[in-house]
């Protein structure tokens, strides 16, 4: 059916409240102000406009509260302790925004990608419209997209957009039409190889009487190795800071002053407390990772940068190339978090004023689940779980424990050793493919196992929709010739590289593989070589081994670029699938356990 891009995204957004960033292409005026910057009598203009930034990003299609410590925050007490705090969900998340904006005239809200994909079953189930709906009701106004946006491809997300049911599957209500987002979506960066024309908007002008903001959207450049090949065929991924650079001149040209750029790619905070101030004791001090050469980078007319991809929380002051002021926010994951930012637009300029005593440091605002629920929020979600649940609700297997996955810091992570094992138990047979090992990647695990019952199954009782929000991308298994020189350049390019390089990819592998993992040395060195065994026996670099992974890893995914050269590949069951039959032969008597995690020695 024919999509509705524009009209509904146009009129609604000629009514919204007008946003303003905090940072600015030379608006250091602020100290030249007079005080109170009110032109004249009752009538007149004051020279300046307070604007509320809202923002928020991976929010991955969670709309029910996160199970397990994927639906926590970290919060720093006065003491030095943490303290885990439940949070997430998108009843709540509704609930928070709209309190949020009471009191102020103007405010605008975006996020940074990732708004879909890799989500749980309640929104994957129906290619993540359930999402859309929801951003749509909680007025979102713009996002950048993220690497997940392309789980499904370039149509696809195009659909997701701009409308249409789904070619394959139909439309997911009965009688119903699905609209798109009345969001609008931005691809700066990413070109068809073809056209060599933008995907999508690469820009978008909020305004507001005589307020305009321009917002650049980007996803990292390295989004081809995070995504299966298919998701981004056809397409090309520009530099980040050249392509916001390019259109803030564009912007600038067009009379637009005041410059947000979203930008999917970002940071790794000293402390994994939202709370943690990263300007302590200097200006970004406390972070490290891409979006550091990013901010430093990206031209000074840019006023502020709403960051994501790495779901941690900060909000920092990463000087500009000129030397000015300008913040980097990231609100987390799953929704627990926005980020609320205070702007000061000088009408005279059409610029964001940027001082250190400009506007208060950004805010980092949980979404605790103590507030009321939005009852709006309430009905979607009841609405497509009643689609939903007769699939989601049939029970998988059973747990005697919680078993970390996506919430577990450790580089081993006791789900990772579970789905590894159940790759290999299920590709072990001959006719199977004979895989003797199983390796899986880290970010292919979406969640935890949590004991505690999300609804009527009963604790312990792992569900398909439990077990789906783990493994939600169906990435289909293949068992592949490697030798064993091939598996020691695999472990290495865990930790070298320019992907894993400064931020390692800890592969998850299945029983009888071990090794030692040195940290206090660099690169590919902190692979000790010797250790490398399989059942005890040291790996043979000229001998052949089968082994099991998902078609993924299969393609190089991951800065895994020595996996590509595999032989004799055999293409077995999907992920989810050897999953769900690994934990079927469990029982509420003989529970699954947490594995020890042992397989990895690390040296620190």
């Amino acid at each position: 059916m024919s999509a509705k891009p524009q009209r509904r995204r146009t009129a609604r957004r000629l009514t919204l409240t007008a946003l303003a960033l905090t940072a600015g292409a030379g608006a250091m005026v602020a100290a030249a102000l007079p005080a109170g910057a009110a032109s004249g009598g009752g009538a007149a203009k004051s020279r300046t406009v307070d604007v509320q930034l809202l923002s928020f990003n991976d929010l991955h299609g969670t709309l029910e509260p996160p199970q397990g410590s994927s639906g926590t925050v970290s919060e720093r007490q006065a003491d030095g302790t943490t303290k885990a705090i439940p949070a997430g969900g998108v009843e709540y998340l509704a609930n928070g925004l709209r309190d949020a904006r009471k009191g102020h005239e103007y405010s605008v809200t975006a996020a940074a990608g990732d708004m879909i994909g890799a989500s749980p079953m309640l929104s994957g189930l129906f290619h993540d419209e359930p999402t859309i709906e929801a951003l749509n009701k909680l007025k979102l106004d713009v996002s950048s997209v993220g690497n997940h946006e392309f789980d499904e491809g370039k149509t696809e997300l195009r659909r997701i957009a701009y409308g249409g049911c789904h070619p394959v599957d139909g439309c997911s209500e009965y009688g119903k039409t699905y609209n798109g987002a009345e969001f609008q979506y931005l691809a700066a960066n990413v070109t068809d190889e073809k056209t060599k024309r933008p995907l999508m908007s690469p820009t978008f002008i909020w305004k507001k009487g005589d307020v305009k903001i321009g917002f650049i959207g980007v996803t990292l450049e390295g989004t081809p190795d995070v995504v299966t090949a298919d998701g981004v065929k056809g397409l090309k991924f520009g530099d980040e800071v050249e392509t916001i650079n390019k259109y803030a001149d564009e912007l600038n040209k067009q009379g637009v002053k005041s410059i947000v750029a979203l930008i999917h790619e970002g940071g790794l905070p000293a402390s994994g407390a939202y709370n943690y101030d990263c300007d302590a004791p200097g200006a970004g001090a406390g972070i490290s990772g891409a979006i550091v050469d990013i901010a430093k980078n990206v031209d000074a007319k840019v006023d502020a940068l709403v960051t994501g991809h790495t779901h941690q929380a900060y909000a920092c002051n990463i000087p500009d190339p000129a030397g000015n002021p300008r913040t980097v926010t990231s609100a987390a994951s799953y929704g627990r978090l926005f980020t609320d930012t205070a702007l000061t637009y000088d009408r005279q300029t059409k610029d964001i004023v940027r001082t250190p005593v400009a506007a208060p440091k950004p805010v980092q605002k949980v979404v605790n689940r103590d507030q009321p629920k939005a009852p709006d929020m309430t009905e979607l979600i009841t609405r497509w779980k009643t689609l939903a649940d007769p699939i989601a609700n049939r029970p998988m297997g059973y747990i005697a424990a919680d078993i970390p996955g996506r919430g577990s810091e450790a580089y081993e992570k006791p789900l990772g050793d579970v789905i590894a094992d159940a790759q290999l138990e299920a590709l072990a047979p001959a006719d199977k493919g004979g895989a003797q090992l199983a390796i899986m990647n880290p970010g292919g695990i979406r969640a935890d196992l949590a004991y505690k019952a999300a609804g009527d199954e009963g604790d312990g009782v792992v569900t398909y929709g439990e077990s789906y929000t783990v493994q939600p991308f169906t990435n289909m298994m293949n068992v592949v010739d490697l030798t064993g020189a091939q598996l020691i350049t695999a472990l290495q390019q865990q930790v070298s590289g320019t992907v894993n390089g400064p931020s390692p990819k800890i592969l998850q592998v299945s029983k009888g593989f071990t090794y030692t993992l040195d940290t206090t040395k660099a690169g590919a060195d902190r692979i000790v070589v010797d250790s490398v065994r399989l059942n005890g026996a040291a790996i043979d670099p000229a001998k052949t081994y089968r082994v099991a992974m998902n078609e993924f890893l299969a393609g190089g995914g991951d800065g895994f670029t020595v996996l590509k050269e595999h032989k004799n590949k055999l293409v077995g069951a999907s992920d989810l699938d050897a999953f769900n039959a690994y934990l079927a032969k469990t029982s509420a008597q003989a529970p699954l356990a947490a594995p020890a995690a042992d397989r990895i020695t690390v040296v620190k």
